[in-house]
């Protein structure tokens, strides 16, 4: 068993962080207070290859592993959790599309996705459905023209910013076999967005809800079969789930090595408090904490990448531990920081606010335990 990074994903680690630390860091707080991310920031980033990190070459992605799709987005996050956070969801409906997407399709879209001229959001909770997503009401009916979708969308990252979404509907009967996923696109006529949310971390990243009155979109924006809408959300679920703990992981790091630094800088009783022995242990617990993450994780992607048939119970662990994990650190490392880390200058304030909701979206922590649990009883019973 070997634990260790090829030298082409220690190198794609190193590019993502070099490439978060210039470009993104030194402007995390300034699009914090403006609520937005600039559209300037995403060919840069297509330029490394990373608007399409999992779609084929063929079609100007990149077509790496899950695996090394968490390396991406823990360097990333390690310069802003909610830009990083924001690419995952981008790079989930590129995916989809590629996965399970008509060849006309791709040929249409994975291009400007790639190269992030399109950026593309996903549409699969409502007001009235959260983690019982197949529950949800948003309906797409045939016309001559294509779809008609009316319905509401909420909590949408890119919502009112994004270039087109992807959009689960249902288009026949009750439960999952009658949802579809249509693509809408900005300006189309019935599509419009509710007042952006005032959230308390990822404040970097526009969310807002999607509004459709008799949306229209073409017969050609289904993606794959009717009917299927709800299987491909799930499927890219799990790499999602992936992509969201690993956005945790790199946060956390930048905490405990804000930490680790003000530790050695900060003085009291005479000398640095990293030579107190109770604040010394806590380094240590934080790193191990950390270390079992990223171990955990890794494991996850592989069994995805690999196809083992417990991958979704080991996305839905690793989910849940990661992104605990990940907020203990992190508000661990403002607590460390006493009065400092509850100021903004210090940036530690920001990752503690930033990673609380990776607990919550892409299924909450809980409804991680039920697909364990769940998964668990099946294989007792088998």
């Amino acid at each position: 068993m070997d634990f260790a990074l090829s030298e082409e994903q220690q190198a794609i680690f190193d590019m993502a962080r070099e490439f978060g630390q210039a470009e993104i860091a030194p402007h995390a707080r300034r699009w914090e207070a403006e609520g937005t991310i600039p559209k300037d920031l995403w060919p840069k980033v297509a330029a490394l290859g990373l608007g399409g990190i999992y779609v084929s070459e063929e079609y100007g992605g990149s077509g790496l592993t899950r695996l090394d799709a968490t390396l991406v987005f823990e360097a990333l996050a390690m310069a802003c959790p909610a830009v990083s956070s924001f690419l995952s969801i981008h790079n989930m409906c590129a995916g989809m599309i590629d996965r399970f997407g008509s060849a006309e399709m791709k040929a249409e879209w994975l291009p400007r996705l790639c190269s992030m001229e399109t950026v593309i959001s996903y549409c699969l909770t409502e007001p009235g459905s959260g983690s019982d997503a197949a529950a949800l009401r948003t309906k797409a009916e045939r016309t001559n023209e294509g779809w008609s979708l009316t319905g509401t969308k909420a909590f949408i990252s890119g919502g009112g910013y994004s270039d087109a979404y992807v959009v689960m509907c249902r288009t026949g009967g009750e439960g999952p076999k009658g949802v579809s996923a249509i693509i809408v696109e900005d300006g189309a006529e019935g599509l419009s967005f509710g007042k952006p949310e005032d959230k308390m971390g990822w404040r970097a990243q526009p969310t807002a809800q999607v509004q459709f009155d008799a949306a229209k979109a073409p017969a050609a924006n289904l993606i794959g079969e009717e009917g299927k809408g709800f299987s491909y959300a799930m499927a890219g679920l799990d790499g999602g789930r992936l992509n969201i703990a690993a956005s945790a992981l790199g946060g956390a790091q930048a905490a405990l090595t804000a930490a680790l630094r003000y530790a050695g800088e900060r003085k009291a009783f005479g000398k640095s408090i990293d030579q107190f022995q109770g604040l010394q242990f806590k380094l240590a617990d934080m790193e191990t904490s950390l270390q079992a993450a990223r171990i955990f994780l890794r494991q996850a992607a592989w069994k995805l990448d690999s196809g083992a048939p417990d991958a979704t119970k080991f996305c839905a662990m690793a989910k849940k531990f990661v992104t605990d994990a990940s907020f203990d650190v992190a508000n661990d490392a403002l607590q460390l920081h006493g009065g400092y880390g509850y100021l903004a200058d210090y940036g530690v304030e920001k990752i503690v606010r930033d990673l609380r909701v990776h607990q919550i979206l892409e299924g909450t922590n809980e409804i991680m335990r039920v697909i364990v649990s769940r998964a668990l009883l099946a294989e007792r019973a088998a």
